[in-house]
Parts: structure tokens; sequence; C-alpha cells
């Protein structure tokens, strides 16, 4: 990578579990550093929050020029991505931070910026542990920062757990459940399906799964899949797991059509604590959420690639810690996120 001149006169924060200084007080000189920045879709409700916030964090608060930060949408395409990533080589941009369309494709990816001598910076979406573990193996110049998905799904699992109910609301010994799934491929989909039921079954509860189908983190799928599990199970159902927030959102949605009522004689719950989630939370209409912190997670990744600007080398994996979101902390999230 072309080094340059990058002054960063004070950081004031950190964030412990990431080992990354996430606030630079002032800067004197970037001469024109690039960054490259590639999200898997701009249609993700979450993801726009995450690029907004990260950039807004460099051009704002780390002095970065905007034209500078290249953004680009993937579209939910890893051919679209993979030219994107070969378009900021021919940019010459300093670093990349990608959210990749398909974890499984981060070892060609970092390979093509090795050999570029470009860094990448992994967000969100989790590449395989022995991808990552080859990182450190090899010297490569490559991160991940994000978040643990099996703690995501171990709080969904002990919210579902702390209920009145233990999570039986319809008293028949069992937890019986729909699993609304991102992509399969996905290790978030993994690690939180399985660990959600874990976290029950952990807490000596008889769970019983009733359908696990893919929603690809939307909110219309969502939807669509939780009439469909309403229609063939009706009050067998117990709880519906959603992945995420949009199809959690979308769920409610079918909840609402099929004359339930969260709390009464189902449960939901989501992933994210999106705004639109978290006020559903506080009026009762969502059981609970789990923050996936996007502001520590977008200003780690920041500060990661001023890191690799500068010549240094942040920590191989950064994990930001999730947060539960439940009606007792709905309010005080939503003056925060909103």
């Amino acid at each position: 990578m072309k080094k340059r001149l990058l002054a960063v006169l004070a950081c004031a924060a950190v964030i412990s579990s990431a080992g990354i200084s996430v606030e630079a007080a002032a800067t004197e000189n970037r001469e024109n550093a690039r960054i490259g920045i590639s999200i898997y879709d701009f249609e993700d409700d979450y993801m726009t929050l995450y690029r907004t916030e990260l950039v807004r964090y460099l051009t704002e608060e780390l002095g970065f020029c905007k034209e500078d930060i290249l953004v680009e949408d993937a579209e939910n395409d890893q051919e679209i991505q993979t030219e994107q990533i070969r378009e900021f080589i021919d940019h010459q941009v300093d670093v990349m931070i990608l959210n990749l369309v398909h974890s499984s494709s981060a070892s060609q990816i970092t390979d093509i910026c090795s050999e570029s001598g470009i860094p990448v910076i992994y967000i969100n979406r989790q590449p395989y542990e022995a991808e990552m573990l080859r990182w450190e193996e090899e010297e490569l110049q490559a991160a991940y920062v994000g978040a643990d998905a099996r703690q995501s799904g171990t709080y969904q699992g002990e919210e579902i757990a702390a209920t009145e109910t233990r999570g039986d609301i319809n008293g028949d010994g069992t937890v019986s459940y729909v699993m609304i799934q991102g992509e399969p491929e996905n290790m978030d989909t993994q690690y939180r399906s399985a660990y959600s039921v874990k976290a029950l079954e952990d807490a000596g509860i008889k769970t019983k799964e009733l359908m696990a189908e893919n929603g690809d983190w939307n909110r219309d799928r969502g939807a669509d899949i939780a009439r469909k599990a309403l229609e063939e199970f009706g009050k067998e159902i117990d709880v519906i797991f959603c992945n995420n927030d949009a199809m959690a959102l979308g769920a409610l949605t079918a909840v609402r059509e099929a004359g339930r009522e969260t709390g009464k004689d189902i449960y939901l719950t989501g992933i994210d604590a999106l705004p639109d989630a978290v006020q559903e939370v506080e009026e009762g209409e969502l059981t609970a959420t789990v923050l996936n912190d996007y502001f520590s997670q977008s200003h780690t990744a920041a500060a990661a690639a001023v890191q690799y600007i500068q010549g240094g080398e942040p920590e191989t994996v950064n994990m930001i810690d999730y947060i539960k979101v439940t009606k007792d902390n709905a309010e005080s999230l939503l003056k925060r996120i909103s």
C-alpha cells in the first residue's frame, strides 16, 4: 500500500473488546487518503444504518474528504462486488472496508487485495474461522470487525426463557417454534438459529422445531413465511424466532393479520435493534430484540482503516458485544438510535 502521511493528535475512547481506538479528536493532514467501501445490499435496513454511520464518522469526525470515500452497492451479487473491488484497486484506494455478499468469498477476496498490497477490513458478515486464522499465519493485512453471532442467538433464547411462561405460552409443556432465517451459508444465520434454541435447552426447556425457512433477511419474505407457518400450525406455535429485525417486523404483520397477540398467545423476537423494532418492543408488540451495535462496529472499522493507513496493524478479529433489548430498556435505547 502506498503510505500517506496521517497525523492523529488524540484518541479519546477505546472499545476494550476490540482493542482499537475509535475516537480521533483532531486530524492535521490526510493527503487524500482513499477508502473503498462495498456494502452487500443497500436495501438492507441494518446495513443502511451501518454505512450511514460509517461514512458520517469517517468524514465528520475523522476528517476524511467525502470524495475520497468510495461507497458501492453490491446489489446482493458477489460478481458485482468482486468487480467493485477490482475498481477500488484501479482507483488505488489505501484500504477497503467490505460487507461481503457471501462470507465464503473472503479467501478469494483477501488474496486479490493482498496481491494488490491493499489492506482489507471485513465487516458484519464473519468469514470462516479457518480463513481468519490464515490471515495471522500468513501475516496478511486483513481484519474482521463484527459481533459474535453465537452471543446474539443466546440472548434471543434467554429473552424468551425470561418470559412469564418461559416461552411455553400455550402451556403444553414444550416450546414449539418457527425459525425465520437469513441466507443458509451465512455464519450469522447458522449461529443465531442454533444458539437461540440452545439457550432454551440449556435452561432445561423442552423445544420442538415446527418450521425453519430462509427469509433472506427480507421483511416481505419474513411476513410470507410467518403467514404460512401460522396457517399450518396455528396455536401450536409458541415462538417465532427471526434472525434479524427486518424479518421480525414482517412476521409481526402476519401475526397481526392472524389475530394473534404478542405476549398473550405468541412470542416474537428479532436481532439488530432497528428503530422500528425497538419501538415495537417498547409498545409490547415485539417480545424482544438484540442490539447489533452498528455505532461501535462502524467506529471500530474506521479506526482499523486509520491504523492501516498509518502503516500500523489492527487486531485481526475485533468483536463488539451485543446488548439485550426488552421493554425495560427500549425507551432509553430509542433515544440513542433515533
